[in-house]
């Protein structure tokens, strides 16, 4: 928001968007807001400063009725951030849809004086995840403190709940409860099931009121924008709660850019309002989609389960455009239908789970170092490699060694981290600074230029795009 403030924007902050009221003539698009604001004790925002914030630290106790500013604002366009409340997805357009494959739980407390993972070698401090029904997680933080939670699905951790152990491994003066809370004696059982996470807690000592849970459901929608407005962050998808899958930052990010990229491009003329807002939702979906493949092989490998479970989950036009480099190397020589088998689907979700292969960056740079490995194979920016032929044995162009000269430890590592690096290439385009620029939908490009963001067609011949 400060950021925004610097850039000139007009940030009001303790204000509450109540209604949305719609055109007469076309009841789809959205012209103004009602709204609610609690000023400060002084000057209403925003603040002076267009760097940092003086607003004043607001009262905790609600503002008399009294007190309240309420209006009215009208606008050409509107985007929707209102994070997972979902305004205009849940309370007008209603077309949210929760992602039966990834029904979670998340629990999860703060420490202090736990162990540390990886003491003495380049890893010492880097955090721990540990995987058996779901996912425990161990994050360092400042200050000696650490988070450390569990994820699992919602039925499983339900099942396992109905008769919860006592946590004996802890040491009473190291997980007080005076509240008696069942939720933390939840906590703690399920901390024992990772042994790793036990292990590094050590004689740490639980912060007290810390623990808390939170039941969340992967969601999206089939649309994101039209005429008017568009829908960004979490009010629009969510693929995940849990700090190891989380890619919430990166989706708002991109969604964010997205949506003043188009809204520009409709305002300047580079194309009409509805190609905009049909680039806006492509854009948003293809990412959502691809986290949420990648997403969804970790978790099938960890609960044992088939791509049966999630195929009703997957938007088939979404993967496609998703994933429109993977189908051809997943197909082989085998037509590709139009619709999405489970058969690809089971063969995606197989090919991305090798995205979590436990390599380590000494492995990485062992692997990087043989002669006989072509750097082609290390670049995660180059094509993909067909997943069938095996990535310790490319063509003998780039290897010169048999494997009778080499021990099958080394073999297997060099396979792990050559899957890892061929994966990695399904969603590099997502963390690249450029990406929106460099991969066109329906024709058209992200053009990331000061003073002129917008959108720019591409001519037929300058490079490939996805389908529509």
């Amino acid at each position: 928001m400060n950021h925004a403030r610097s850039s000139g924007v007009s940030v009001y902050e303790q204000t509450k968007v109540t209604s949305i009221s719609f055109f007469s003539v076309d009841p789809k698009r959205p012209v103004s807001v009602s709204w609610s604001h609690v000023p400060p004790p002084t000057l209403l925002s925003p603040p002076a400063s267009p760097t940092t914030s003086t607003t004043p630290i607001f009262p905790s106790k609600p503002a008399p009725e009294s007190d309240v500013v309420t209006g009215t604002t009208t606008f050409t366009h509107i985007i929707d951030a209102s994070g997972r409340a979902g305004l205009m997805s849940t309370s007008y357009l209603k077309n949210r849809h929760s992602n039966s494959s990834l029904k979670n739980v998340a629990c999860w407390g703060y420490w202090s004086g736990a162990g540390i993972h990886g003491g003495g070698t380049s890893r010492e401090g880097a955090p721990w995840f540990e995987a058996l029904t779901g996912l425990a997680w161990f994050i360092p933080l400042a200050n000696g403190r650490t988070s450390v939670g569990v994820v699992m699905n919602q039925k499983i951790y339900n099942d396992k709940m109905k008769q919860p152990a006592e946590p004996t491994y802890f040491l009473p003066s190291s997980i007080p409860n005076p509240t008696k809370s069942i939720m933390v004696n939840r906590y703690l059982c399920n901390i024992l099931l990772a042994p790793g996470v036990a292990k590094l807690l050590g004689v740490a000592v639980m912060e007290v009121g810390s623990v808390k849970s939170a039941t969340d459901f992967s969601y999206s929608a089939p649309s994101y924008t039209d005429c008017g407005y568009r829908i960004i962050g979490d009010a629009g998808g969510e693929s995940g709660i849990d700090p190891f899958f989380s890619s919430g930052v990166h989706l708002a990010l991109t969604s964010a850019l997205s949506a003043a990229s188009t809204i520009c491009a409709s305002i300047r003329g580079d194309c009409t309002e509805s190609i905009a807002t049909d680039w806006h939702t492509k854009r948003v979906s293809m990412s959502y989609t691809r986290f949420q493949v990648v997403v969804l092989s970790a978790y099938m490998q960890i609960r044992n389960s088939q791509s049966a479970d999630v195929l009703s989950d997957i938007d088939e036009n979404n993967f496609d455009r998703a994933f429109s480099f993977l189908r051809p190397v997943i197909q082989g020589a085998s037509d590709m239908g139009k619709l999405l088998s489970q058969t690809e689907l089971q063969k995606s979700l197989d090919f991305c789970v090798n995205l979590f292969n436990p390599t380590t960056p000494e492995q990485h740079d062992r692997v990087a170092g043989k002669p006989e490995i072509s750097q082609a194979l290390l670049d995660v920016a180059a094509p993909l490699v067909d997943p069938t032929h095996k990535p310790s044995s490319p063509p003998s162009s780039t290897l010169r060694l048999s494997k009778r000269d080499r021990s099958a430890s080394e073999v297997a590592e060099t396979r792990m981290v050559l899957q890892k690096i061929n994966v990695r290439r399904v969603v590099h385009a997502e963390y690249a600074i450029n990406n929106l620029e460099s991969e066109p939908i329906a024709g058209h490009v992200v053009r990331l230029e000061k003073g002129c963001l917008g959108l720019t067609r591409l001519s037929v011949c300058t490079t490939p795009e996805h389908a529509d």
